[in-house]
């Protein structure tokens, strides 16, 4: 028993020791989240019509809004560089990080206290589309999550950030499975009783256990947590670095905020369509971009205070190929499968066929700047790696007002529907992660744009290639192979389809000597890895 604990602690705990190892293991972990997430959306789909789903996504907005601002603004950029800044001593990091803790958790309880008081008065100004019964739900289900949910994700993302410091990434991948996990039994096992209430209270459970299973993180660092709040100089540092990424966040939060808006106008269930095919958009960008941003982050800090500049850009190069090369074929990939994909994820009892098209066809709008949302994860980190969190929010700044203007435009002008947001989108990150390239390749002296150019073109060409045969081998196997009428027989389109896709693009990218084409044999050997200490993990309680 006690080799069985130490075997399982060192598994759990041990520390990764390359950007491409810690994304792995993220990227494992997030596949597992957002299958797990999906399988949560596809339950909603199957218990609940889009206009109460419409209630229920709704209800996030408010809540959302507050955690991106303390969390995502805070705690992912800026936490981590003044984490390892001040870990060699002890003593200084619990001063400096519990003050920055308790900073956050004073702020946390002042928008808690107001959002509550006033969301009365905000609903309405922020679904103007929708009748008072919907708004009243709304409310009241933003008041649980503020107050059951909010709290516990704080403290819960507050561990995921120094496990992430740490290098350790195992249980902070694996709390939001189980936070899924949570929504997914509350639902099917409370729905008869508690209606819409009962994905809501998975949602606060899901948050305590989201909490609780990254609690020995704290055992196995230096950080000890104090009741104190002092004016360190680590929480000066925060607050001065803080301060433009919540900007953007507030940016980013209000044009979030005015998409909400906006599909309220465009009919009832128009908010769920273009939530799910967002979300689904998100998937591949957030097990590839958003993991190598993770993983990055901890190396780039560490390597830019040591003035290794050409180790640096070397990171920064071979991270942006690698994600292009993983995410052109997954963007091709949702445009031209769209449908189908759509049917698998969401296509539960209660989501008819006019939501599945126009999911679907917003769908493949987000998916045009996939490779490119992908890539900002990894942009955005290079500059708070460096202590620069000011350039991101000017280049957010305009991007957003690009994507707000578009989205007015498009509604209110040409009177578009719901697919029309995902082209701003798609516009404005384009351009936002373009100009961020752009800035960073001045900052550092530049990269090898000839390099670069010619291997994404090549990428291009593989995956367009690889992506017009597929197309036509889908067409002919639906219908004449699989009668995609049931939900299993497109499993099997789609699964038949990807595979023949991704065979096909790595054969043409080896064929055009893709330099990438090494991360297939380094996913394996990574792979083979892991498997090796879970059989030994096994194999010690055997």
């Amino acid at each position: 028993m006690e080799r069985l604990i130490k075997t399982t602690s060192n598994f759990i705990f041990s520390k990764q020791k390359s950007i491409f190892s810690s994304a792995m293991l993220i990227s494992s972990m997030i596949v597992l989240t957002s299958l797990s997430g999906f399988l949560r959306y596809r339950i909603l789909a199957g218990y609940f019509a889009k206009e109460q789903l419409d209630i229920f996504f709704a209800s996030f907005r408010i809540p959302d809004l507050i955690f991106e601002i303390l969390i995502t603004g805070a705690l992912t950029t800026t936490f981590i560089p003044i984490f390892l800044k001040y870990k060699s001593n002890k003593n200084d990091l619990s001063n400096n990080i519990s003050s920055i803790i308790n900073f956050i958790l004073l702020f946390l309880t002042v928008f808690i206290v107001v959002a509550s008081f006033f969301l009365d008065r905000i609903i309405p100004f922020l679904t103007p589309g929708y009748g008072p019964d919907k708004m009243e739900k709304i409310v009241v289900f933003s008041r649980l999550l503020l107050v059951g949910q909010l709290p516990f994700f704080v403290l819960g993302n507050f561990l995921t950030g120094i496990g992430q410091a740490n290098k350790t990434f195992f249980l902070s991948a694996l709390a939001p499975v189980v936070y899924n996990l949570s929504i997914i039994i509350t639902t099917v096992v409370l729905y008869q009783s508690l209606s819409l209430s009962a994905p809501i209270w998975g949602v606060i459970i899901g948050a305590v256990l989201l909490f609780i299973i990254q609690i020995p993180l704290l055992f196995n660092s230096d950080f000890n947590y104090r009741f104190i709040l002092k004016k360190t100089q680590g929480l000066v540092e925060f607050i001065r670095l803080v301060i433009p990424r919540a900007f953007t966040i507030i940016v980013a939060q209000i044009d979030a905020t005015i998409d909400l808006t906006l599909a309220t106008l465009l009919g009832s269930g128009a908010y769920t369509v273009f939530y799910l095919a967002q979300h689904l958009q998100l998937l591949p960008v957030s097990v590839i971009g958003i993991a190598f941003g993770q993983a990055s982050l901890p190396y780039l800090t560490e390597i830019y205070q040591e003035k290794k500049t050409e180790q640096f850009k070397k990171i920064i190069t071979d991270s942006l190929l690698s994600i292009f090369f993983l995410t052109i074929p997954l963007a091709l990939f949702f445009i031209f499968a769209r449908t189908p994909l759509i049917r698998l994820f969401f296509g539960g009892q209660k989501f008819d066929w006019d939501a599945t098209v126009q999911t679907a066809v917003t769908l493949s709008y987000f998916s045009l700047a996939l490779p490119f949302h992908a890539v900002y994860y990894l942009l955005t980190r290079c500059f708070y790696a460096i202590m620069d969190s000011r350039t991101p929010f000017y280049i957010g700044f305009i991007s957003i007002i690009i994507n707000t203007a578009l989205s007015l435009l498009f509604i209110f002008y040409f009177h578009l529907p719901i697919w029309s947001l995902a082209i701003s989108f798609s516009v404005s990150m384009i351009i936002n992660s373009t100009s961020l390239f752009i800035i960073l390749w001045k900052r550092t002296s530049g990269f090898n744009l000839f390099f670069l150019t010619g291997e994404l073109s090549k990428m291009a060409f593989a995956g367009g290639i690889a992506a017009i045969g597929s197309y036509w081998l889908m067409r002919l196997l639906d219908g004449l192979i699989f009668d995609t009428s049931f939900t299993m027989n497109v499993f099997f389109l789609l699964a038949v389809t990807f595979s023949a896709f991704i065979g096909l693009y790595l054969f043409i990218a080896w064929t055009i000597n893709v330099r990438e084409i090494y991360l297939v044999s380094k996913l394996m050997l990574k792979a083979q890895e892991y498997q090796k200490k879970i059989t030994e993990l096994y194999t010690h309680y055997e």
